[in-house]
């Protein structure tokens, strides 16, 4: 009983984290299908890597003390020891949980500072993956999530 208890949570921290993901030129939520989307050009004034801190929602946190307290509750030959080993490993559960959930939802990405043909000029934030490069001219794509995307049409 215990083994399958703990064999759930697991699988659902794995999942409520693994949904966690950064916006990328190349990857769309099934939502954004056959929605408009509306693009300007623009061309690419600077680019520097950043850091994207990991989620802190609690999901991993909470199923770390729930496995680590299922788990050391098996612990000891009384009731009292038991308990006491349940309450140690949902706090070392809950610690080692909430360090996974932010190791595994945090990312690299770059800013872009764009200059459009008309308006000012804005940051965007996204996964690099088609190595965008400054002074690259770019198509910015709105359809609700702004990203830009290399300019073929030259």
């Amino acid at each position: 009983m215990y083994r399958k208890t703990k064999f759930i949570l697991l699988m659902n921290l794995l999942v409520n984290i693994s949904g966690c993901s950064l916006h990328s030129e190349s990857s769309y939520n099934r939502n954004e299908m056959n929605s408009p989307a509306y693009f300007t050009k623009g061309v690419i004034i600077s680019v520097r890597d950043v850091e994207i801190k990991g989620t802190e929602s609690g999901v991993g946190a909470v199923a770390g003390a729930s496995v680590g307290g299922l788990a050391a509750s098996t612990l000891g030959e009384n009731t009292a020891t038991r308990a006491l080993g349940a309450l140690g490993g949902a706090v070392i559960g809950g610690i080692v949980g909430h360090a996974t959930e932010n190791v595994i939802t945090s990312d690299k990405a770059s800013e872009f500072i764009i200059q459009p043909d008309k308006g000012e000029p804005y940051s965007i934030v996204q996964v690099n993956d088609e190595d965008l490069k400054e002074g690259e001219r770019v198509l910015i794509i709105d359809s609700g999530k702004v990203r830009i995307v290399r300019d073929k049409s030259n």
